[in-house]
């Protein structure tokens, strides 16, 4: 399915020439105007006490409710990646976070009220202290600590999620921050 297909009208005009122009545009036959389908910006925390252990989420809500989840979440329009971040861990877990570290970025489609959102997901690190106590809030129904060596990909329920665990596992990058 096109990215735009649940939009029937141009924007600018309203036009029902609204046409798809490319695998992530459409194009108004009237008024000549383009609009493309780019990703969204989101992040994912992997949060790490000195013990590896691993802070995941459980999630409250759909899409996956009830599977384990990194912290994290859409970009706010005006604010960079990284406060973007910062917000979400503050938001879903209570805690203020300073040294956050890239890792990688994951692609993925966010079921969102029926629509496939394309996002671009910005996976950093977090080391926190091991005295720290997380208080799950927002779209985190539960915060857990699990032991790096114990944590299952499989019960990530989103897909981009789950793909960065693997990565995440498999490269042993705990290790290396």
């Amino acid at each position: 399915m096109h990215p735009l297909e649940k939009f029937k009208f141009c924007p600018v005009c309203g036009s029902a020439n609204w046409t798809e122009h490319n695998f992530k545009s459409k194009a108004c036959g009237d008024c000549g105007f383009v609009y493309y389908a780019n990703p969204c910006a989101a992040t994912a925390a992997f949060i790490l006490n000195s013990r590896n252990e691993m802070l995941v989420a459980r999630r409250a809500k759909e899409p996956a409710k009830g599977t384990l989840d990194l912290v994290g979440g859409f970009v706010d329009m005006g604010e960079t990646i990284e406060e973007g971040m910062r917000r979400e861990i503050l938001e879903e877990t209570g805690l203020e976070v300073d040294g956050i570290r890239y890792l990688f970025s994951t692609p993925n489609q966010y079921l969102y009220s029926g629509m496939y959102i394309h996002t671009l997901d910005a996976d950093f690190v977090v080391r926190v202290a091991d005295d720290v106590k997380p208080q799950a809030a927002d779209d985190a129904a539960d915060c857990l600590w699990i032991p790096v060596e114990d944590v299952d990909p499989a019960e990530f329920g989103l897909t981009s999620i789950r793909r960065a665990v693997e990565r995440f596992l498999a490269e042993r990058l705990w290790e290396q921050y």
